[in-house]
Formats: structure tokens, sequence, C-alpha cells
């Protein structure tokens, strides 16, 4: 079952979670007080959570001892879109970790309170991990470390400053100063150190020992703040650095460069950036400076200059040396514009298709697509298509589709500004050429051999007159009323293939045999069903298994969803789309325990891989196929055995819950876009997919009724989780 609200039914009893799944410690303090009784300062831990099933979208992961309001939010506000429950569980039951916490929070946008939850919980120090307890969220945990308080502080820090290096006689620093900074910190510890430069230097994060190498007077700044806030007071260290003794007499070398986006005529767009650079063999740089324009006033550089101003500038610069040397100063012009108006237009597409085409507007044998592209501003970059829902694919060529049947051609158009235009459908249908319509067939039927039912006559399925196979024309699907009347058709039938030199008396007999043999139109007979799966390997080999969970074959020709492989997961049938159809189906609660089976039968959704909206391809068939609920639980998630999940509730009731173990008949009945869901015979649901609201959002171009689902599609089976164990047997399909 996709809805993971269903979890709060399923996983209660398994997560032991309240309506509110929330609990801490026993006895834990308020959390405004210590455990002695003094006023202590908050402490609010906060998790989010919202679309991603492998991640906590913001978490903490240090704290300190004591009382703490843990808040758990997964709402539409912390981007909660598609009504996923997450819970927040701290694990008490690994002896790496704290156990004294114990913390279940179960939240979803839907719930009574919005998806926000909080907690009042007293913490320990050492370690507590924390994890998602919904089976198939991947990796959502972590581990949060929680430190020892030692009670209130309001004692700033102890901060001091050194500095060292080689001295002169006069008590100047020669070639440069070194100062070091320390900070103490004997309550709550020192949280950070930071040091300033100058009067009115930006302050920094102190790491280590600062080097000051500048010729002339400095101030170094220095301030501490501990873990509790309290900050101490600015101090500062004053100290001057001289040259060395050298007998340098040239000026630095300087340079300057501009960069930035140009236009064609050289012009810089928006915005021009300045990099000056300066170099001493001798002494070694002291001072680099720039001044804007001829006149501007000088200023230190410290980082390249950027220009943002419409016109032409001038950039001078200079620099100087320790030994007191002055570069001439140099300058560098430019121009900066105002960039052209950005191209956000997407281009202009069409198709068009052409062909020879039959009466009914068909194309015989095969047709051309050929795209085009428009786009006045930037340019067309690039033309792409997606044939029958693939993936997306360069247009280099015009396309030639020539497989027999329905067709929808997806294209877009990207410019050279990254607009990329919505993308537009052609649809067409081709039909076997010749020049004459295609086939009106009463069955689709393309087996190698003639079968009737599941009765194998060994005659090749040829190809007769009418262009339609032998398996077409026997109808062996057609709901008949008895069963002599299905054989005087197929020996009418076979009269005409017999005249038309299709057949040989042989095969006559033989085909006939096995019509007889099939019991189509005989009282109880599951006339015109074909096996999907039978009970044995070979049928359940046809099948594919994508997503989380296992099915695996038992003995009594069952398939059972497993107990050893946890996640939701899809057994799905690529042999074949169906359109309107019946199948019929045997299903059986095997959940351990109290429990009850959640699993569901998925129709009418498209190929599963390549799909080019997702990753995962279990879940194509939630979010563009329909669901037939299967659960019997009278508890839990709303959508009960017989709901068109999403879309269409259905509650306990109609042909009554069996027990568990126990064998039911199922039915889902597809005609157009009308549902019919039966249970051991009995209509529990009718629905007509018009104009219904999904759970689940509609995507973008989706196909079908209302543009919502598609008219035609696979078939699969739904395995849930581990403990959500359901059988499946007898698995029959007709189409209508």
């Amino acid at each position: 079952m996709r809805l993971w609200t269903a979890l709060l039914g399923a996983f209660l009893m398994v997560l032991g979670l309240t309506s509110t799944a929330a609990y801490g410690r026993s006895g834990a303090a308020p959390a405004d007080r210590t455990d002695d009784g003094k006023a202590a300062a908050a402490q609010v831990l906060t998790w989010t959570a919202g679309d991603p099933i492998d991640r906590y979208l913001s978490f903490p992961t240090t704290a300190q001892a004591g009382p703490t309001t843990i808040v758990f939010e997964n709402s539409t506000a912390t981007g909660n879109t598609t009504g996923m429950p997450h819970t927040l569980t701290f694990d008490v039951s690994d002896p790496e970790y704290n156990n004294d916490v114990a913390v279940n929070i179960l939240a979803n946008p839907g719930d009574t309170n919005g998806g926000k939850y909080t907690l009042e919980v007293n913490l320990s120090p050492g370690k507590y991990r924390f994890r998602c307890t919904i089976p198939g969220h991947g990796q959502m945990t972590g581990v949060l470390t929680v430190t020892e308080g030692t009670g209130e502080d309001t004692e700033a820090p102890t901060t001091s400053a050194k500095v060292d290096g080689q001295r002169n006689a006069d008590g100047a620093y020669v070639g440069s100063g070194t100062v070091a900074v320390t900070a103490t910190d004997d309550g709550s510890g020192v949280a950070s150190t930071e040091y300033a430069l100058g009067a009115d230097g930006p302050w920094q994060p102190y790491t280590a020992p600062v080097v000051v190498d500048q010729v002339g007077t400095h101030t170094v700044r220095y301030r501490a703040t501990d873990n509790a806030g309290n900050a101490a007071a600015e101090k500062s260290v004053d100290f001057t650095v001289v040259p060395p003794p050298t007998d340098d007499t040239d000026p630095p070398e300087t340079s300057a460069t501009v960069s930035g986006e140009k236009d064609e005529a050289g012009n810089y767009l928006s915005m021009a950036t300045v990099t000056v650079t300066a170099s001493d063999t001798g002494s070694g740089v002291n001072t680099i400076e720039y001044a804007l324009g001829a006149d501007g006033a000088w200023q230190p550089y410290t980082a390249p200059v950027m220009v943002h101003d419409v016109g032409t500038h001038t950039v001078r610069y200079r620099a100087t040396d320790k030994a007191g040397n002055a570069a001439a100063a140099k300058s560098v012009a430019f121009t900066v514009v105002t960039p052209p108006v950005k191209d956000t237009t997407p281009p202009v597409t069409g198709a068009v298709v052409s062909g020879t085409k039959n009466s009914s507007g068909a194309y015989l044998t095969s047709a051309t697509v050929t795209l085009s592209a428009t786009d006045t501003e930037s340019g067309v970059e690039r033309i792409e298509y997606s044939l029958d829902g693939g993936p997306y694919l360069a247009y280099t060529t015009p396309v030639i589709v020539d497989k027999v049947g329905y067709h929808a051609l997806s294209y877009r158009a990207t410019d050279k500004a990254g607009n990329t235009a919505e993308a537009r459908k052609a649809s067409f249908t081709i039909a076997q050429g010749g020049g004459v319509p295609a086939p009106n067939c009463p069955e689709y039927d393309e087996r190698l051999t003639v079968i009737v039912g599941t009765v194998d006559s060994g005659v090749p399925n040829r190809l007769t007159r009418s262009r339609c196979t032998i398996n077409e024309l026997i109808e062996d699907e057609k709901e008949w009323t008895s069963h002599a009347l299905f054989l005087k058709h197929v020996d009418s039938v076979l009269d005409k293939l017999r005249v038309d030199n299709v057949i040989d008396e042989r095969e006559f007999t033989a085909i006939t045999e096995a019509a007889g043999e099939s019991g189509i139109g005989k009282p109880g007979q599951t006339e015109g069903y074909r096996d999907l799966f039978d009970g044995t390997a070979e049928s359940l080999a046809k099948w594919e298994h994508v997503g989380g969970g296992k099915f695996e074959l038992s003995a009594d020709g069952a398939i059972t969803s497993s107990t050893k492989v946890d996640g939701m997961g899809m057994l799905w049938f690529p042999q074949r789309k169906y359109g309107n159809f019946s199948l019929k189906l045997q299903f059986r609660d095997d959940a351990p325990g109290s429990g009850n089976a959640n699993g569901g039968v998925f129709v009418r959704f498209p190929n599963v891989h390549d799909h080019p909206e997702e990753s995962r391809p279990e879940w194509v068939a939630i979010n563009y196929g329909h669901e037939i609920q299967i659960l019997d639980r009278p508890d839990g998630d709303m959508y009960k055995t017989g709901s068109v999940y999403g879309f269409d509730r259905v509650g306990l009731g109609g042909a009554g819950v069996t027990p568990k173990g126990t064998w039911n008949d199922y039915e889902v009945r597809v005609v157009g876009q009308h549902f019919t869901i039966l249970r051991n015979g009995v209509v529990i649901n009718e629905f007509d997919n018009v104009g219904g609201q999904s759970f689940y959002p509609a995507r973008a171009g989706d196909p079908g009724t209302d543009g919502r689902r598609y008219a035609s599609g696979y078939v699969g089976l739904q395995v849930h989780g581990v403990s959500d164990v359901i059988s499946y047997r007898n698995i029959r399909i007709q189409e209508l």
C-alpha cells in the first residue's frame, strides 16, 4: 500500500506509539528547572523532515545535559508536499548508546497537530542514537552527543596576548611580530576567540598566532566568548615592526589584470574585477594601494576591486617595499556597460506527421515526424523527443515510426539561454501497409500456436486472409454463455479457414479437440481468462520484481511476501499492456500475530523502466496508475479492501471480512474509466475516474481521463513490508 499514513495503522503496535506517538523518560524534570530545583536555561533541540525518505532535513548533533525540549516537525512548512509520515525515535536497545530517554514521535502534515510535536525530556551525558522506524525510510539516522553542564555561568573568559619576535634596541620587532592570544574559562568553557587588526579592522576567528610583517605601528585587538554567552571585554596590544637591515634600493614590481564577462566590443557586462599584484625580491612587499579615477584617494589594497558603475573607469595602483622603496603609480582603464536584456522566452516548437493514411486516418506502414523550433533571441540550442513515454533523446533527423499501433511522441526545445519549452505531443496510429485499413480483429493474440483457453493445439497461429490470426478469430476470451455455442462458433471459423487453405484436415481436428477440452462456456469454467500466474516457477519467471521486499513461491502454488527482505516493492507483469479487462486472483492475509496484511493490485501504469519522471521504478505504479487496496484492519489506514487508493475510499463491509488465513476471490474489472471491484463474488466498490483528485499529485502531461491516469497499462502486485505478509494465487486476466 502506497500511502505512508497507513503506517499509523500497520506499525503502531510494532513501534508502541500513542496517538501523538511521543513520550519521554519517566520522572524527567520540567524543562525550566534543574533536578535540584534551580532555574535552568531553556534548551530546545529541533528535528525537521519533509519529502525525502533517506534523511532528516535538519537535526542537532550536540547538546548539554539537563532538561530539554525536543521539537519534531514534519509539515507543509518544513517541505512535506506528499503527506508522507516520518518518525523521530531514540534507540534504547543498543548498549553503545544512552537508553534512559525513550522518544517515539510520529508526525505527518495531515494529523491533528499539523505535523509538529514537542516533548520534555531530561538528557544525560553521553550519546543518543536517533532514527526513523518506518520501514523503507533509508538512513534517516544520527547521533546526539550530550556533554555535562556545570550550572549557571555568569563569568566571562579571561584573555591575554603576547607579542614575540626579534627586537631592536628601541623595542621594535625586526621583520615581523607574532601575536599569540590565550583565553580560559572555568565555567562553561571558551566558545570562541577573535582578533582584529587595527582600530577598525573586521573581527576574525583566532585559530593560530597572528604574524604581522608589515612595517609600521600596529594594534591587534582581541576578545573571547564562553559557551554560556558571556563575552570578555575587548583588549588590545600595540607594537612596531621595522625592516631588517638591507641594501635594497629597488622598488617592487607591480601589475594589474581586469576580468569579467565581456561583450563583443570588449566592454565588461555589469561588473569588472581588478586584481593587483606586487613582488619584491629584496626586502619584500610592505604595502599595496589603489585609487579609483584620476583623483580618487589612495586606499589599502587587500582584495580584488569590483567596479559595478556603468561607464569608463581608471584604477591606479602602487606598492612600497619594507626598505621604503616606492614603485611608480600605474593604471588600468576599462569600460562597464549594462548587459543586454536576458532571454527568458523559450523556443517555439512544432511537429509535422507525414505519411500515407488509410480511410480511418491511420498511417500505413510508417509515419515520419519532423520537428522544428525557432528562437529569435538567443537561438535554439537543442531539440529533444520522447516516444511512447520513453527517455528524451536528441533530435537530429526526422523520426520514422513503423511499429503498428497507437503512438504518442512528446517533444521540446531549449535555447542558448537555457529556456526550455513546455513539452508538446503529437499522437498518431500506424496500421499495416498495403494501402488498406488495419484489420478489425475481435481480439489481440499473436502467440506462436493456437491455444484455446489453456489447451495448446500445437497448430501454428497463422495470419489469415482477414489479416487476423487464428487465435484472434476463435475469440477464446469472449464470455460465451454455453459450451455448445462456443464450439459452434469455432467450427464455423475453422470451416472458412479450411476452405481458404489456411489449415488442413489434421489441424482442423486438433483445434476442434482443443476447443472441446477447454470447457469454455461451461458453468464454473474460467472461460476467456488467461493465466498470468498458475502456481508454477515457469509462470512466475514471466514477472519482474522492482523496489524493496520480495515474493517467494510456496509449495501450495501461491506467492507469499517475504519476512526476510524489508521495504515496499512491486511484482509486475511486463509481457503485455491491458486496456479494458477483468483481472481475477485470490489473496490471503498471512500477517503474523494480531496484525493484518497490507497489499494491493496495481493496474494501468506505464513501463517502470526509463520513465522520465521517476528514479524509483516501484513508484511509477503509485503515481501513474491505480492501486486497488487490500487491507482488512479495522483501525489505522482509512482505505480498506476494495478502495481505489487515493481516489475512492471504502470501509470494511461489502462481502464481509474473512478470518486471517482464508483465501478470498478478488476481481478488478476496468472498462473505460469505470472500475468495479468484487470480493468473493460480491461487488464492494464501483468508481468512475472522472475529475477525481488523487491523494498523490498528478504529474503534468499524464494521459487518461481528466489528465490524471493512463487509459491502458500494466498490472502488478504490491509487497508492503516484512510484517504485512500477504499471499496471492490463481492470477488470471480477460480482455474486455
